[in-house]
C-alpha cells in the first residue's frame, strides 16, 4: 500500500501553501506583467476615447459612426481579434495591448459621450456668458461634470481588461493567464487556483481603487446622495 505524500504539491492539492512559498518569484512576475498589460492598454484606450467622444459630441453627425465602429470592435471574439492584429504586431505584448485597447474603446467612448450629453445646457450657457471659450468650457466645465459617467465606464473597462489579459497566454503574454493555461495543461491544481484567485483579487482591488478615486474627484455627487 502506497503511503500518502506529505507534501501538498506532491498530492496535487488545490490549496497549497507550499506552492505560494516556492513560486513567489514566478507569481510576482506574472502579477507585474498582468498589471502592466492592463494599465497600458486602458490608458491607450482612454487617450483615444476622450478625443473621439468630444468630437462626437461637438459634431453630432459623427456620433453614430463612432459608436457603431467601436461597438462592432467589441463584438469581435478575442481570438479572432488577436488573429486580425497578428500581421501588424506579431507574437508580442503589443498584440495583446492593441486588442485590449480596442475592446476598451466601446465602454469608454459610450460612457464619456453619455456624461458629456448629460451636462445641462444652462450650465454651458452660463459658462459662455462668463467668457469661457470652447477649450476652457470643455476642460473646466464639461469634462468635470462628465466625470461620474466616464469613471463608471473606466471601472468596467479595467475589470474587463484584467479578465481579457489572460487570453494573451495564447501568444505568451497573458500575465497570470500564462500560469492558468500551463496549469490546466498539466492539471496543476494549486497553480490554476492561485493564479485565478489573484486575477479576481486584482479586478476587485482595481475597481475599489477607481471607486475611491471617483468619490474624491466628484465631491458634489457625495453631497447630493447625502
Amino acid at each position: 500500500m502506497t503511503a500518502t505524500p506529505d507534501d501538498c504539491l506532491a498530492r496535487n492539492e488545490w490549496i497549497c501553501g507550499e506552492y505560494l512559498s516556492t513560486r513567489r518569484q514566478i507569481l510576482g512576475d506574472a502579477v507585474v506583467q498582468h498589471l502592466q498589460l492592463t494599465a497600458v492598454s486602458v490608458l491607450i484606450a482612454l487617450a483615444v476615447a476622450v478625443p473621439l467622444a468630444v468630437a462626437a459630441r461637438r459634431w453630432r453627425w459623427t456620433a453614430g459612426p463612432v459608436l457603431g465602429v467601436t461597438t462592432v470592435l467589441y463584438t469581435i471574439p478575442s481570438l479572432a481579434m488577436f488573429s486580425l492584429l497578428l500581421p501588424l504586431y506579431g507574437l508580442s505584448a503589443s498584440l495583446v495591448i492593441a486588442g485590449l485597447a480596442l475592446y476598451s474603446l466601446t465602454l469608454l467612448v459610450r460612457n464619456i459621450l453619455a456624461g458629456l450629453g448629460a451636462v445641462p445646457e444652462e450650465t454651458r450657457q452660463a459658462a459662455r456668458g462668463m467668457g469661457y471659450g470652447p477649450i476652457r468650457l470643455l476642460l473646466a466645465v464639461e469634462l468635470p461634470l462628465a466625470l461620474p459617467a466616464a469613471m463608471a465606464g473606466l471601472r468596467i473597462a479595467v475589470v474587463s481588461a484584467v479578465s481579457l489579459v489572460t487570453i494573451g497566454a495564447i501568444v505568451g503574454y497573458g500575465g497570470l493567464g500564462n500560469l492558468i493555461y500551463s496549469g490546466m495543461n498539466t492539471y496543476f491544481k494549486a497553480q490554476v487556483l492561485t493564479a485565478s484567485a489573484l486575477c479576481v483579487i486584482i479586478a476587485v482591488a482595481a475597481d475599489l481603487l477607481l471607486l475611491l478615486v471617483q468619490r474624491y474627484a466628484t465631491p458634489w455627487t457625495r453631497a447630493v446622495s447625502a
